[in-house]
């Protein structure tokens, strides 16, 4: 097909200067067959993977049909999770910029009411949303449809998948008989074909081929694993290929939680993102994620649809999905835009059946690799370390250390055992794989002690930036700390108890870690007093800390990435289990949580 540049499409100036805002010059496939036929009124049918740019090929036309001047909505756009919603809303925000008084709304479970009664009383004419949500709205007569002119299904297959069929109907059946549907899906299973039937008018059929359902400039293959040394081969492969930026697909919300624990108990910057989690902690961890404060981020399939990110290096299937389509949606995350990428699948022995289905329908050639070795990783480590140091001597950007060498040569040592001997020192004193990557080894887990509780830890001494509970008995006539701590009326520490948050942080008792370490680093570096800090649990791996809940957010913000006993801190809410606790509190002894059961 010849390419065609937007220019050519018949679109207004305002809309052309927001393309060329947005970087775009010509039209992908998708765009160039169905905005012309969008702008001429048909209905449209629309099949094209996903990062082909199909927002921008029903957004365009939806930006040049609304009428600025009138207040109500126009075009009502269904997706089917809240992310792509989101995404979608960004987009129409992006291609409106031009169109004075254009207004884009979104509208999605887990926001305020409040705050959407406000949105829809300021006249949008653009309302994008989740059918369950839009539903509540027309019940409540707050979204009035008699002034639609279009209707956009995004992802149609995947809302009826998740069961939002009725709800769909219900729109459709709502609208003004004279309006446009634009239905966009990866297939036209008997479900959508009768939607289609019922609802649109001779319907024109956009789709892209087959064999372009995948990317071709995405570089794809497998790993044959044993399930139960996934993680450890997983964490292998980011190593191997340096992953800085890398997003990770599981099946189930339990495994992407253990996943993520796993990944930063190894001290990668890892979070999670999956339907569990509230919207407002699930766009704070897309937000970090796109600031590329977060280096990996393990997901399920909600992510796979709408989650929009530039850059992306690699996608890994922790777990391949049982449908193939959902594959397709995973790994298209990255090579978007004709820029290139990486998908590497790790398959168990139940997981073959998948892949060959994957295989049949993609067509795309998926070649097996070997499970990394320890000694290709040290050489990799090793390659890395050389190149830094030739590109910083190439650069100039260090500073000279004349006189520092001088000394170690003078002390007898020569040149070449001197820069052997900082090489050594800036590559690990083991000389082996980076650390993180055998911390979960199982043959270094069976010599690892098992965790042990506050109360069976032999007493220690102060620590600086920490605080020692005393409960030793004191002589006649001299106080104890506690007795010339201030009361209550004169500002002691609060309990932090039902009202606090919990952190948890990647590093534990296998680190040195004790609970002054983690009060000294929270108060140093987010700047708030130690009385803001409650109850510590320190496990082997992880450790959780108590914060009042209106410094959790400055609290997050400040310890990502600071280095507690030479590993770098990532922390993220989270629940610790039932076991006993050391507190930070002023007002006495700690408390003692329930045993485990």
């Amino acid at each position: 097909m010849t390419q065609k540049l937007f220019s050519d499409l018949g679109l207004s100036p305002e809309v052309l200067k927001a393309v060329e805002k947005m970087g775009f010059e010509q039209a992908s496939p998708i765009q160039a067959e169905a905005i012309p036929t969008l702008l001429a009124g048909h209905d449209v049918i629309g099949q094209s993977q996903t990062g082909s740019g199909k927002t921008a090929a029903f957004g365009i036309p939806a930006v040049e049909l609304v009428d600025a001047t009138n207040r109500a909505v126009q075009v009502l756009m269904l997706c089917p999770t809240r992310e792509l919603a989101s995404q979608v809303a960004e987009e129409i925000a992006k291609l409106a910029a031009f169109k004075k008084g254009v207004r884009e709304l979104p509208i999605f479970g887990g926001q305020s009411y409040d705050h959407q009664f406000r949105g829809l009383k300021a006249g949008p004419q653009i309302v994008i949303g989740t059918p369950g949500r839009l539903i509540d709205h027309i019940g409540q007569g707050t979204l009035k449809l008699d002034g639609v002119k279009m209707v956009v299904l995004d992802e149609a297959d995947r809302m009826l998948d998740m069961g939002f069929r009725e709800d769909i109907e219900k729109i459709l059946e709502s609208i003004p008989k004279e309006r446009q549907i634009v239905l966009f899906s990866a297939t036209v299973p008997p479900p959508i074909r009768k939607i289609i039937d019922k609802f649109t008018k001779d319907p024109v059929l956009v789709k892209i081929e087959a064999t372009s359902l995948t990317i071709p400039s995405i570089e794809q293959s497998y790993v044959e694993v044993d399930y139960r040394s996934k993680t450890e081969v997983l964490c292998r492969l980011i190593d191997l290929h340096d992953v800085r930026y890398g997003l990770i697909f599981g099946f189930t919300k339990i495994q992407v939680d253990t996943l993520t624990e796993a990944l930063m108990a190894r001290g990668y910057a890892a979070d999670k993102l999956h339907g569990d989690m509230t919207q407002p902690m699930r766009e704070r961890t897309m937000k970090r994620f796109r600031e590329r404060k977060i280096e990996l981020l393990v997901a399920t399939d909600v992510a796979a649809r709408g989650l929009d990110v530039d850059d992306l290096e690699i996608v890994f299937n922790y777990e391949l999905p049982h449908d193939a389509e959902d594959y397709v949606h995973r790994i298209g995350r990255t090579g978007r835009a004709g820029k290139s990428g990486k998908a590497i699948s790790l398959v168990s022995g139940r997981e073959f059946g998948r892949l060959q289905q994957i295989i049949r329908f993609t067509k795309a050639k998926i070649p097996r690799l070997s499970v990394p070795r320890l000694e290709e990783l040290e050489q990799k480590h090793a390659s890395r370390l050389v190149e830094s140091l030739h590109n910083t001597i190439q650069a100039g950007e260090f500073k000279a250390q004349d006189k520092l060498l001088e000394d170690l040569i003078e002390a007898g040592h020569a040149p070449g055992e001197i820069v052997s001997a900082l090489m050594h020192l800036l590559a690990g004193e083991s000389g082996r794989a980076p650390e993180r990557i055998m911390e979960d080894d199982p043959r270094q887990q069976q010599r690892r002690p098992p965790p042990r509780l506050f109360e069976d830890r032999p007493p220690r001494g102060p620590r600086e930036g920490g605080r020692e509970f005393d409960d030793r008995p004191r002589p006649a006539g001299r106080p104890r700390d506690d007795d010339r701590r201030p009361g209550p009326a004169s500002g002691a520490a609060p309990r932090i108890d039902e009202s606090g948050v919990w952190l948890k942080f990647n590093v534990g008792e296998n680190s040195g870690i004790a609970p002054g370490d983690f009060v000294g680093c929270i108060a140093n570096e987010a700047g708030v007093p130690r009385t803001v800090i409650g109850a510590i649990q320190i496990l082997a791996t992880v450790s959780y800390v108590q914060v009042a809940a209106e410094n959790a957010e400055e609290i997050l913000a400040a310890v990502q990435g600071v280095r507690l006993r030479g590993r770098r801190v990532q922390a993220m809410p989270g629940l610790p289990p039932r076991r006993n606790f050391q507190s930070n509190r002023e007002d006495g002894p700690p408390r003692r949580g329930a045993r485990p059961e």
